[in-house]
């Protein structure tokens, strides 16, 4: 019997995505605009690269030919991911956000108890995550560690360089 960390990393996303991914109505409308910009700007794209490859003669020492067909393999694989998680996203109903407990798409303000440090992050799913824009995976440790709590706990957050200790200050919409 093959345990989770033994499966192939292919087959492991593959279960991760078919439970589908929290997302924003707007988050979806941004993954179904890349989604058909791949299909409708860069596939044609590479489809005509690969043609005028083909019509330079012998394909087997043709390196724009490989070249080619090698970046239509990986497009093909991201339209094929993007259209799996467009079709089991689970959007997330803005309205009944409560601001009782951290949960998706909060706004929680969070003080590091060793720095004194304050930052603000938003709870998103992964693919809407940003850092630059303060947008923090709920699957990343610190989204981990701070989902389901209320304001005043304090948070131990599990980090590469230690334990971080963080004082969950406010939680908004």
């Amino acid at each position: 019997m093959t345990k989770w960390g033994t499966l192939p990393r292919v087959l492991l996303n593959f279960f991760i995505m078919a439970k589908g991914q929290y997302l924003t109505q707007e988050g979806l409308e941004k993954l179904r605009e890349e989604l058909n910009h791949m299909i409708s700007v860069e596939r044609p794209a590479i489809s005509k690269a690969i043609a005028e490859a083909r019509d330079k003669g012998d394909l087997s020492e043709n390196a724009e030919y490989d070249a080619a067909r090698e970046a239509q393999g990986l497009l093909e694989l991201k339209i094929s991911k993007l259209q799996d998680l467009i079709a089991n996203a689970k959007i997330i109903d803005e309205s009944k956000i409560s601001t009782e407990q951290v949960g998706m798409l909060n706004k929680v303000t969070v003080k590091n108890l060793k720095t004194g440090a304050r930052m603000v992050f938003t709870l998103v799913g992964e693919s809407e995550a940003n850092l630059a824009e303060g947008k923090l995976a709920v699957s990343t440790p610190i989204g981990k560690a701070l989902f389901g709590r209320k304001k005043g706990e304090v948070v131990d957050v599990n980090a590469p360089a230690g334990i971080i200790k963080f004082e969950i200050l406010e939680i908004s919409i």
